[in-house]
Order: C-alpha cells, then structure tokens, then sequence
C-alpha cells in the first residue's frame, strides 16, 4: 500500500499482491535454502563425492508463451540449472557441469499457474503457530485439569497434563501418558539437574514412586521406557543396546516430532521467558522443564491461559511455503535417485560424470503430482472477473495439517475480533465448509514470518496522524484501534470526541486523546466481494453472505452493462482481474479488428493479440472487444478493449432491470417470479457458454484406432458435418447426436459370434467381416451449437507411448 500525496489518503493494493509476494519469496529465498540443505552424496568407499554449487544457480526463461501453453495442453514452466561437481578423492580430479534438474512451474501476471494447459491456482492455509499452549478443561468429576500443548513446525502435538495430585504426565500422539521426568531423562537431563533448572523442585520430587526412581537413575533405563512407550514400532526394544535405542530415538522422535523451527523457538522463548538463541529450532529439556514450571502456576491461578483461535496464535502457509516443501521433497527424491546411480556406476567401473547422475523426472513429477493431487491446489475459477479475483485471495484452515470440516468446532469457525483488519467476516463458504474457508480482507498482506498484518495510521501524542504501520495480531492486542470513519464527524475539535474503539478483544467507547491507532479504510476489515455491496452496513450478515456468494455466480452476459449504484472497487477488480487490455505505453492507433490492435509508441510498433472465443474453466466464453479506432492517441493506463463482464473498465456483472413488488393477477402468488417477455425476447439476460469434447486415439492390441468419415450402419445426416479425414469441420451447427468425430477401433470377433449371414459372405464369396466397432465422439443430449475450434493434441504417456487427442470446441447460448 503506497500513502498518497493527500494528508490521511493512501490507495489500495493490487488485489493479486498475496500471490506474487509469496511465489517471489519462493524463488528469491526458497530456492536457495532448500538447494544448500542438498548434502554431499559419496560412495560406500568414500572415494567418489557429488555435491551442488548452489550460488550460482539460474532459472531460464520460458521459449513457450502461456497462450500457448494453454492452447498446446502444456506446463508454463522454466527450467533450473545448477553447477555440480564431481570429485575423487585419490587422484584429486574434479568435473564440473551445469546441469539440468528440471522444471519450475511459473506464475503467469494473473497469478495462477498453468499445468498441462490448465490454470490453476494455490490457495493459502491458515495452521496453528508451532509453539506451546495452555488451556484448561473439566474432568468426569468436575475438577479443572490443565494442559500445555506443544506444537511442532510439521503439526504433530506432544502434551503436558498436570492432574488434581500436581503430578505432570507427558502424551505424545495421543499414546498412553508417562511421567514428565521420564522424556527429561531421556533427553539427557538427570534427576539433579532436572531440580536445579525448575522452580518448582519440591513438586517434581514428590513424582516419581519406586518404579518410576528406577526408570530415571539412569539414561539408558530413561531411553529404554521411553522408547518402549511412544516410539517403539515392532519387536522387543530390550534387546537392543542403549546406543543404538538412543539414535533411533533422536532420529524418529527428537529430530522429527521435536522440531519446532524459527517461528516456534521465536514463541517459545516469548511464552515462556526463555533466551534460547534462534538458530535451535528443536525441543530441548530446558523448554519441557519450563513448559512444566508454567503448568504448575497454572494450577496455583498465576498466569494467563492461551486463547488457540487467536491470529496471534496461527501462522499462513503461503504460495512460498507450499512450493518449497515440494522442491525439498523433490531434491531428497533426487538424493536418493544419484546416490543408487552413483554406487551403481562405482560398482560397475564406470567412470560416471554430473550430467549422468542427475535426472529432471523427480522435480518435474513432484510438481505435476503436486499440482494435480495437493488439496491446496484448485482449478482456478473463471466464471467471471471477480470470481478470478476473489479465488487467489481465499485462506483456509482445510488441508493437510490443519482441520477437517467433519470435527472443526463451532468455536474455530466463528469470527475473532482479531480478524478485524485481516480476514473478512462476512465472505466464507457456504455449507460444511462455512467458517473454515474465508477471504483475506482488502488490505490484510502476509509477513515474514506468516503473520497476517493489517495496516493502522499511528496517532501521536499530540493527536497527529505519524504515518501507517503494518501490524500483526500480536502486536496491536494491547493498542486503542478506532475506525477510520469516526474521524469525520467533527474535524475541528477531535480531542472532544468521543468515539467507538478496540482494546484487547474488547469494543468500547472512548476519547479521541485515547487512541492510538485508527484503520485506513471504511473497508478495510471486509474482502473484495463483501466491498462491491452497496451500502452493507444496512444488511443483514447473511443477506450480505449470500449477496457476496452470488456475485460469484454471475455468468457474463453478452451485453454488460454497469451498475448505476456502486462503491467504487468496481474499476481496480476489472483491472487486476486481467479480462481488459490496457495500454503499457502511449501510443497511436495504426490497425484494430476483432484479434489484434497494432499501434506505433516512440517509434516502435506494438501488436496486442486480443481474446476471441477463449473457453474458461468454467465453459464461459472469454472475449475482449476493442474500445479505440484507427488514428487514436492513446495514454499509458489506458484500456484498449473490454473483457467479459467489463464496461469502460469498470466491472459489469448483471443489468439495470426494474423490479416492483406488486401483484400481477395471482401469476406471482408465494414464491412465483412473474417477468416480462422482453427479458426472453430482447436477449437481456443471454450469454455465451463454450464446451470442449475430447476424443483419445490410442494403439490397442489389435491395431491403431482410425478416425474417418466412413462409419458403416450410421445414417447420412449424423456424418453431414464431417470431413474427408472424419473430423467436423469448423462452423458446423451441431445439435444432439451429431458426429463430431469419426472414430473405429479394431477389435478380434470370433467365429461364432459372427450373424449367419456374415458367415454366409465369408464362405462363398471371401469377403472379410468387418472387425471395426464404432467409437465415434457424438454430441451428448441437450447440447447444441456452432462449432468453433478443432484442436489435435499428441502427448507422450508413461513407458514412451504416445496418444492423439481431439477436442472440439463449440459456443452455445
């Protein structure tokens, strides 16, 4: 958000920012960081070591153009090259290639990606903050039990519960419950020290009885009980020497379950006073010793319990997040695929080199799965501009590590006041889903550290506005927030104003001399579809829901027409949505028609393709219309030709009709709608839809599948619209049953399933029964319209095969 000249003024961000901030991240830090966690891979005899030079990595730029990504069914990626080396250790030589390790899905300028010709798009997630928690419940007979809740980065919960007797018991994945000295012990900490570093000793020895002595005098008994309860998975672990126990149990407990990361070290030393230095991001027995130490003063009232639906408690899995997980996980796939390929070579005597070790299929897999199978990952909505717009800006709780819509609580759906700002309270999802998808509010951007800020105009001491200030949930908990609106009430004597305000989760009423902070925006706390309701302030919560949801709905018309009552977001939805072509630089008008606008800018000549008939995911019709002539001088900013839905640039999603609430001779009794014929006749509410049918052509076992217009037993008229080589051709009016595609597949027919007369022509006079069956691509019940588009497609499958594929596509009304 950038302030504007005007005093207290500032604009409104790009609506599609959260997504290009999160996949710059990505490939700024993401990339790197994953990259030098690649570690050295050698061979059993440590004589031959591979390893990547990370600093001098390159991602190339695209050949493919994103139409043609789309138009040719492809991915819209680049390719990533990094310097590797190869060095034996006896004779001292060292090979040095930059190699390819394989493609990067790129985000395109509408911030979505396009796989295998579709666009798609990553939706951000909302998980609980890595950290510890401390909450309290009701027991069978009544009694307040207490429990901390630790948190690891990867979402896996370990808990500590003080029980009606002040003895502290440790859960970990919802196992049985053992004494809290036991993990202490087994992570190195003895009985004594384990007293010295508490503040409690008198409660901690009053612990362990007989047994539980035994278990912590020494570590390796420690390990072993420890071991034996949580992380134990088959087999006798007794028989196993403590050594051996103890790594396991660093490697699948400690160094997996235990890691809390940056932003949990980060709460964990704020939750519990602790100084422990950032860079160890995993549990160590000082943290469970103080968790404990803060469960005891729990029990005793002396300190404060977490609220776990508060913001300041949560943490955004971005665009970033996402796609680093996947490229660390395709680069341990790659680890593992070179290390086999390498002891391979060494075992053979071959004399392997960089480029023979590292292969591009775990990356560009990883991906491919990744974007097709990943909860996360949607089809993007194309229905209309504001429908593009309002999917990329979605946040959900739903995904892997975060809640399920079947066991969310009412109380993790409901709205928190520290949404204010930062996730809109109005637009969610309807249904089973409703509280756990929502959409980040209009100013609402993500931090470093995955916090969701909102910015504020900071009041000085003397009443003054100093300047904005993005702030997190956390940080503006114990600051007076006050609406920006309430401002304009009295300008001339604002110490005398009394107006309504926030403090710590709590509205009030207080003085202007009292704030400290106030919002930027009247609509600041809502998102974009919420903000294009005209005067929601008078709506109820639900109708204002149900408003925002069915703007989403709305199909463009093939005649938009704007909205004479509007807020004034209608424009900047238009122009981030992308639909409109806007001139990057000024110009003069040289050739405009219905595909292409050719103008000269300081000497050079620039061509704008437009959109003609491009289907959406959603089957509505794409298209752009030119707004200048022949001879015009156009400015940089200026729009160059309506999409869909756009009138002047500004969003245009139904019509301006007239609606009286009246009788009409009993024809609208209840819940009838009676409207006038000119709606139907006059083609007020038409629009253009188009469809894609698609036809595979395989080799089967019998022989390769033929396309032809010579189909036996089919009438004439179904074949009308065909070809010579059997495909309909363009312009064609289709209607129900029609063949779009002419299509015979062989197969093997038996003898005795031959008709008699087919036997009967075989016999006297050698004429070969046809062996052919129909497969022809028809045209399915209801469907009817002009054909517009035919495209042939050969894609390459698993194992090197390939297949042929025809789509056609054709509008309808």
């Amino acid at each position: 958000m950038l302030q504007d000249g005007n005093e207290g003024m500032s604009t409104i961000p790009g609506f599609s920012q959260i997504q290009f901030e999160g996949f710059c991240r990505f490939i700024d830090q993401g990339l790197m960081e994953e990259l030098s966690k690649f570690p050295k891979i050698e061979d059993p005899d440590q004589e031959t070591a591979f390893q990547f030079f990370v600093e001098t990595y390159h991602l190339v730029e695209p050949l493919l153009k994103e139409r043609d990504a789309v138009y040719e069914s492809l991915t819209y990626s680049s390719e990533l090259y990094v310097p590797a080396g190869l060095i034996w250790k006896t004779s001292r030589n060292r090979q040095e290639q930059t190699i390819l390790i394989g493609n990067i899905p790129l985000m395109n300028s509408l911030g979505t990606f396009i796989v295998n010709g579709i666009y798609r798009i990553l939706i951000n997630q909302i998980l609980q903050s890595p950290g510890i928690y401390y909450r309290s419940e009701l027991d069978p007979k009544g009694i307040t039990i207490y429990t901390g809740t630790i948190i690891s980065d990867w979402g896996g919960r370990s808990e500590l519960k003080i029980d009606r007797k002040a003895r502290i018991w440790a859960r970990v994945s919802r196992k049985q419950k053992i004494s809290i000295l036991v993990p202490s012990s087994a992570m190195g900490s003895n009985l004594r020290e384990i007293l010295d570093n508490v503040c409690y000793p008198e409660i901690f020895l009053s612990f362990p009885n007989d047994k539980e002595k035994k278990t912590i005098g020494s570590k390796e008994n420690a390990i072993v009980e420890f071991y034996q309860q949580f992380a134990c998975v088959g087999g006798d672990p007794l028989s196993v020497d403590s050594e051996s126990l103890c790594e396991k149990l660093q490697k699948k407990f400690f160094q997996q379950r235990c890691e809390l990361g940056k932003i949990g070290r980060r709460n964990m030393n704020q939750r519990l006073n602790l100084d422990i230095p950032q860079n160890n991001t995993f549990l160590l027995p000082r943290d469970v010793l103080a968790a404990a130490d803060h469960l005891i003063e729990m029990k005793f009232g002396m300190g404060p319990l977490d609220d776990m639906n508060h913001l300041k408690n949560k943490r955004i899995r971005s665009v970033a997040d996402l796609l680093q997980d996947q490229f660390g996980l395709a680069l341990v796939r790659l680890e593992d695929a070179v290390r086999r390929t390498l002891c391979g070579a060494i075992r053979h005597k071959f004399r392997p080199t960089p480029r023979n070790l590292v292969t591009s299929t775990p990356l560009t897999t990883t991906y491919e799965s990744f974007f097709g199978l990943h909860p996360l990952s949607h089809v993007w909505d194309r229905t209309n501009p504001l429908t593009q717009i309002v999917h990329g800006r979605k946040v959900s709780y739903l995904g892997p590590g975060g809640l399920t819509a079947r066991t969310a609580s009412f109380r993790m759906r409901d709205i928190h006041p520290s949404h204010y700002g930062r996730i809109c309270p109005i637009d969610t999802s309807e249904g089973i889903n409703v509280g756990l998808v929502g959409s980040f509010a209009l100013h609402a951007r993500i931090g470093h550290e995955g916090s969701l800020e909102s910015p504020f105009f900071e009041i000085s001491e003397r009443g003054k506005e100093a300047g904005v200030v993005y702030l997190s949930s956390r940080r503006d908990e114990y600051s007076v927030v006050s609406t920006g609106t309430s401002l304009a009430l009295n300008p001339g004597s604002q110490e005398e104003q009394v107006v309504p305000a926030r403090f710590r989760q709590e509205y009030l009423t207080l003085a202007w001399d009292q704030i400290h902070l106030r919002s930027i925006f009247p609509f600041q706390y809502f998102s974009i579809g919420a903000s294009l309701i005209p005067f929601i302030e008078h709506n109820d919560a639900n109708r204002a829901l149900m408003s925002s949801n069915m703007q989403r709905q709305a199909v463009p018309l093939s005649r938009s027409e704007k909205c004479i009552v509007g807020t004034g977001l209608e424009r900047q939805v238009a122009l981030d949505s992308g639909v409109s072509a806007i001139a990057e630089h000024e110009g003069k008008i040289l050739y405009t028609d219905t595909e292409k606008i050719i103008f000269s800018s300081h000497g050079d000549t620039r061509n704008i393709p437009l959109l003609t008939y491009e289907r959406s995911n959603k089957n509505t019709c794409m298209h752009q219309k030119s707004q200048v002539q022949r001879g015009n001088w156009i400015k940089k900013g200026q729009i160059l030709a309506d999409g869909v839905a756009t009138v002047g640039g500004e969003l245009a999603l139904g019509k301006n009709i007239l609606v009286a609430y009246m009788p009409w001779e009993g024809y609208n009794f209840e819940d009838a709608v009676l409207i006038s014929e000119r709606l139907v006749y006059g083609e007020i509410f038409t629009s253009f839809h188009i469809r894609k049918y698609e036809i595979q052509i395989h080799v089967t076992s019998q022989g390769p599948e033929r396309i032809t217009n010579e189909i036996p037993h089919l009438e004439a008229h179904l074949l009308r619209h065909l070809d010579r080589n059997g495909i309909v051709m363009l312009g064609s009016w289709v209607e129900t049953g029609d063949i779009l595609i002419g299509k015979l597949t062989p197969q093997m027919i038996q003898e005795s399933l031959c008709a008699p007369e087919d036997r009967l022509l075989r016999a006297i006079l050698g004429i070969q029964v046809a062996t052919a069956k129909e497969t022809c691509l028809k045209l399915p019940i209801g469907g009817r319209g002009r054909v517009i588009d035919v495209r042939w497609i050969r894609k390459r499958g698993d194992g090197g095969s390939s297949r042929n594929d025809s789509c056609i596509y054709f509008t309808e009304t």
